[in-house]
């Protein structure tokens, strides 16, 4: 059944107010971020044929899985296979049964089912689990089972909805490593994957998806949504604070009329819709204004502060527009400056530091044509 994986999907379910659209050029890998209840298990489970949709269409490599006059293809129809955060296998089965199990129930008979088992468990490296039943096995090891099991029912597309959540952090690396090996091998195999770690994205992923209340806030390639965020938890999974307005000739006025100075992109011109971002690391803290020539230099009130590592993070509400900034400082600036929450505090950041981007814009997705909407 293994196909180009393909898929064009204008997802539409009212009942969680998700409207988005997703497109996956075949053999590409998409991870799909955003806060809790954004949508993004609403969206696997639609694909999966867990949900019915409420409108819209879903096409796997040109075949209509739902959408049109009605039809709906029944999940174990798709060609999909979900592989959820626990590895879910069949406890009175052995390990090379429950990786069988898939290729048995398509009608392939035992000697056959059997050889696809055993080459995805060497694939996956738990070949010498194959004759324990699953309550002998560690937990990562029966995520890398279930990542076996997955893949021998030659699926077009493979859902993963958060795999390596429920793993400690000794098991999650090598779980990782075995999904990157099968999803980036030749052939390369299609994938859909809700995530809520960062790092997942970057290791696995081509492109990403962020969902923020039903919608596609934004998309792009992995490397352009973590350097220039258009969304607010974009900017707060990459590292950076993030303020909505509209471009300015030399940067943004927020929605609070708060003014910022910044590299304002070509195609963002003044009076479009637009963010800024800079790191919490570019923000200098000063109890009185330190006046001179930045132009980014504003008044505020610290709400938070937390330990990071070395530094300690601090969160600051801007006078008087009211947006949060972070900035992250030392420990003994913390203690010279007298630092507590509700201390009047100015901030400064250099211009330099500042990038303007616009926004409603989303990317081109690979193949041609339009990518996500809002």
């Amino acid at each position: 059944m293994t196909g180009p994986g393909g898929l064009d999907a204008q997802l539409r379910f009212a009942p969680r107010g998700l409207v988005a659209d997703v497109h996956l050029a075949p053999g590409e890998v998409l991870a799909v971020l955003g806060p809790n209840g954004s949508g993004k298990s609403t969206l696997l489970s639609l694909l999966a044929g867990l949900l019915r949709p409420t409108g819209g269409r879903i096409v796997l490599d040109g075949e209509v899985l739902a959408g049109e006059d009605g039809r709906f293809v029944a999940p174990h129809r798709r060609g999909t296979a979900l592989l959820a955060q626990d590895a879910l296998l069949f406890p009175h089965l052995s390990v090379e049964a429950n990786v069988a199990f898939g290729s048995r129930s398509a009608g392939a008979s035992r000697r056959a089912a059997r050889d696809v088992a055993r080459h995805w468990l060497d694939v996956t490296g738990t070949t010498d689990l194959a004759h324990r039943r699953p309550h002998e096995v560690s937990g990562g090891q029966a995520q890398r089972v279930a990542v076996a099991r997955a893949l021998a029912a030659d699926p077009r597309l493979l859902l993963l909805d958060e795999p390596l959540a429920a793993l400690d952090v000794g098991a999650a690396p090598e779980v990782r490593r075995v999904l990157r090996q099968v999803l980036r091998g030749t052939p390369r195999r299609s994938a859909v994957l809700v995530t809520h770690d960062l790092l997942d994205a970057l290791a696995l992923a081509d492109r990403v998806v962020v969902l923020d209340g039903g919608r596609v806030a934004e998309e792009g390639a992995v490397a352009d949504v973590l350097s220039r965020p258009r969304s607010a938890f974009g900017a707060r999974i990459a590292g950076l604070v993030l303020l909505a307005g509209t471009a300015t000739a030399d940067g943004l006025r927020t929605g609070g009329g708060t003014l910022l100075a910044g590299l304002r992109d070509d195609d963002c011109p003044p009076g479009s819709a637009a963010v800024a971002t800079f790191s919490p690391a570019a923000v200098a803290v000063h109890r009185d204004d330190p006046g001179g020539s930045p132009r980014n230099r504003w008044a505020a009130a610290v709400d938070e502060l937390a330990p990071r590592g070395d530094l300690v993070r601090l969160r600051a509400r801007l006078r008087p527009g009211g947006e949060e900034v972070l900035a992250d400082v030392t420990a003994s600036s913390v203690a010279d400056l007298d630092l507590v929450p509700g201390s009047p505090v100015h901030l400064v950041v250099k211009a330099t530091a500042v990038a303007v981007h616009a926004v409603g814009r989303p990317a081109p997705r690979a193949g041609g044509g339009a990518g996500g909407t809002r």
